[in-house]
């Protein structure tokens, strides 16, 4: 069957990255979830296979990979654990290549062979407790000093940072400018006056962890900022606008993990003398999953292929994670009601897909920022 988005290479990694998932990932997902357990093991092996390298400069260590590679790689490592997923998609499209995109050609050849090969793991320091999808009323507050830069101020919910080696931040020059008083650096972990507490409880994602970072005069050299001065804001927009095409493509794995189970589950189950797949209510529910899974991996592969393309996608982007977070949510929802009980317990692989689906509509932007992102683009026409 002809597929207008994936050509022969594109469908050779994603039957890779399938075989890996079903081997490697699934058999283990829940254990490393209900024990909130960072995969450590997994994310070695995603290493071995070059996962990490695909989209960054062939010359510091990377491969040829576009977008779209991406957001089937994330897609499917969804299917099987949206931890690992989000654990590669934040290191790889939040701080590798910011650094790939905006650093120079020395931060390049310090940072980018480390993050290629997970040697470290690399996170973006952004949210704040008051600065979430406002990205210009961060606080955490820089200062010129000797050599250098002194950070001051807080971050949280700050994926990958109780691993990571290399952190980018994001902080103020003066918090009265807004966005134009941003700047971004590379910081490296440990280091003195950097406090990493992780942030346990989460209601999904478990596997992941998840930080606040405390920063108490923290030193930055000069040659550690990237780009310009004043630029910081609208670097890490172009970036996170990558991050949302792979926030949908994870929204897609689970929601597909979610249709898979409830297909499988359904056919196994007998009630009053049939397998309930025979009862029209569930043949409902399955084929209103199919299709929505369908439309929300269109929207994602066309934000995909368009930001390759170098043309404008940031509105696609939007509309592709704000649909599929939801068809997620709403998939897992329904995996749920056609597991029955068995799906209101874990390890049931439902549990985890109703509570691994919820964040998707909240980080890297809520679905009402999206909203208003989409509506404002529609409006500027």
């Amino acid at each position: 069957m002809i597929d207008p988005y994936f050509n022969e290479n594109d469908i050779l990694l994603r039957n890779t990255i399938r075989d890996f998932v079903e081997r490697e990932i699934l058999p283990n997902a829940s254990k490393y979830d209900l024990n909130e357990e960072f995969p450590s093991d997994v994310i070695s092996k995603v290493s071995d296979m070059g996962l990490f390298k695909l989209g960054i400069d062939e010359n510091f260590g990377g491969v040829a990979g576009s977008n779209m590679h991406l957001a089937i790689v994330t897609e499917e490592l969804a299917r099987g654990c949206a931890s690992t997923a989000v654990i590669y998609a934040s290191h790889l499209s939040l701080c590798a290549k910011y650094i790939d995109k905006f650093g120079s050609d020395k931060q390049k050849a310090l940072y980018l062979p480390k993050l290629v090969t997970a040697s470290t793991l690399g996170a973006l320091a952004l949210t704040e407790p008051d600065a979430g999808s406002d990205v210009a009323a961060i606080k955490t507050l820089l200062t010129d000093t000797d050599g250098g830069f002194l950070i001051n101020g807080s971050k949280h919910f700050i994926t990958n940072a109780k691993e990571a080696g290399v952190i980018i931040v994001v902080a103020s020059r003066d918090p009265s400018l807004g966005y134009k008083g941003l700047e971004t650096f590379i910081l490296e972990s440990p280091c003195e006056g950097l406090t990493i507490t992780p942030q346990t409880g989460k209601l999904g994602i478990r596997a992941s962890s998840t930080c606040e970072l405390n920063f108490n005069n923290v030193f930055i050299p000069s040659v550690n900022r990237i780009g310009e001065a004043g630029r910081g804001f609208h670097m890490t927009m172009e970036v996170l606008d990558i991050g949302r095409i792979l926030i949908a493509a994870q929204s897609v794995g689970i929601a597909q993990m979610a249709l898979d189970a409830s297909l499988k589950y359904s056919k196994q189950r007998r009630a009053f003398g049939n397998s309930i797949s025979d009862f029209q209510a569930i043949q409902i529910m399955l084929a209103n999953m199919a299709t929505e899974i369908e439309a929300a991996r269109l929207l994602t592969y066309r934000s995909a292929v368009l930001s390759d393309y170098n043309q404008p996608f940031e509105t696609e982007a939007s509309m592709a994670k704000l649909f599929a977070s939801k068809v997620a949510v709403e998939s897992a929802n329904q995996a749920i009601q056609i597991h029955g009980g068995a799906g209101y317990f874990a390890p049931n692989v439902a549990e985890r897909l109703y509570r691994d689906a919820k964040v998707t509509e909240i980080y890297e932007g809520t679905s009402e920022i999206q909203r208003i992102l989409i509506a404002r683009s529609l409006l500027n026409r």
